[in-house]
């Protein structure tokens, strides 16, 4: 069966993930620092990576439960919907993480955003879960 909303999320996400991965590391260059943040810490690498690692720990789980969901006949504008909004989170967050201001209304936005839509999206798929098994 394919999964071509999965797909086009996925493959965004993935081109995301290159341009954070691409911002920590080329810092890392310019920085000279190979492992952790130096010493003394540089603070700007600490949120280049910390970004870079926050992304990899939420995005490909949600992007999974998307494609169980997908795959099952979920609806697609549930999907789109769920999709756009964690772009719009995953910026929100890449944007707003910053070490000397733990209140950014970016960062809020980002986790938060993140969290309800990992929730609703697990939910969902609970229910489309059971709905296909007793079918």
């Amino acid at each position: 069966m394919a999964i071509p909303i999965t797909l086009s999320y996925a493959s965004f996400f993935a081109l995301f993930a290159l341009v954070l991965s691409f911002r920590a590391g080329s810092f890392r260059g310019k920085s000279g620092i190979s492992v952790l943040f130096g010493e003394p810490q540089n603070m700007e690498l600490a949120e280049r990576v910390r970004v870079h690692q926050n992304f990899l720990e939420y995005v490909p789980m949600i992007l999974i439960v998307m494609a169980a969901i997908e795959a099952n006949g979920g609806n697609s504008m549930f999907l789109y919907i769920c999709g756009d909004l964690l772009i719009v989170a995953r910026i929100a967050h890449a944007l707003g993480l910053k070490h000397e201001n733990m209140a950014h209304k970016g960062r809020f936005i980002g986790a938060a955003g993140t969290a309800l839509i990992t929730l609703v999206m697990a939910g969902y798929g609970l229910w489309t879960g059971v709905r296909v098994l007793l079918a």
